[in-house]
């Protein structure tokens, strides 16, 4: 009856080029689960992350993320392992001269959505679901900072993934538009999906509380829901 994580990190020594910035990673996530993930600029974030969407090759433990095998993952299958994920940046990552609609058009063609009703009814839905259902045919440029960053959380629904990989998500967002992305992540954990955030806002922590994972010293370390401050 229970349920395999979508996350299982086991004796795992993450790398960023030549040097292991984290090592002995076990880590097991599970549907339903907001989980942040915080630490000192440099302290391994990025890189776990990194490696969990496969932008870094796990050479050793044992790693699956949404089934598949990190430690057997050929670099021409990447694609199918983001597939099962939805990703979310601090700089949006939007395509600039497209609509927001056309953005989200993008991604389901090359994600294999072959009819254009099909699309076009995911795309209503997405936009529904994050706020933006009268603003599909906007540039980019036209939208707020929060806005845009609700068209990424959106575009990052497309495919009904099981778990949403964040990387400082409210980074580049006022403290009000803040709050709203993260009651929108919030939302989606309560909805059953997985979501882990990196973070540098420690005072979220307490508003919005979750279950904290800190990279420190080369360890990732479980931490009580309500941490002491961490700078960085």
């Amino acid at each position: 009856m229970d349920e395999q994580p979508l996350i299982h990190l086991s004796g795992a020594n993450l790398h960023q080029e030549e040097h292991v910035v984290l090592r002995g990673v076990e880590l097991q996530a599970r549907a339903g689960e907001f989980i942040y993930l915080i630490g000192r600029t440099g302290s391994g974030k990025s890189s776990l992350l990194k490696t969990l969407y496969g932008e870094l090759p796990l050479t050793n433990g044992e790693g699956t993320v949404c089934g598949v095998d990190l430690r057997h993952l050929k670099q021409h299958k990447v694609h199918l392992l983001r597939r099962k994920l939805g990703i979310v940046f601090q700089d949006f990552e939007l395509l600039s001269d497209r609509t927001a609609q056309d953005n989200l058009h993008f991604v389901l063609k090359v994600t294999d959505w072959k009819d254009p009703a099909d699309r076009e009814r995911r795309i209503a839905e997405v936009l529904e679901d994050v706020g933006l259902e009268n603003k599909g045919y906007k540039m980019p440029f036209e939208l707020s900072g929060g806005e845009r960053q609700r068209l990424a959380i959106a575009r990052a629904l497309l495919n009904s993934p099981e778990l949403i990989l964040a990387d400082e998500p409210t980074g580049n967002l006022d403290p009000e538009t803040a709050e709203g992305i993260l009651e929108l992540l919030h939302n989606l954990a309560r909805e059953g999906r997985c979501v882990l955030m990196a973070t540098h806002n420690h005072g979220i922590l307490q508003r919005h509380p979750g279950r904290v994972l800190r990279c420190t010293e080369g360890k990732l370390q479980e931490m009580a829901s309500k941490p002491t401050a961490v700078h960085g």
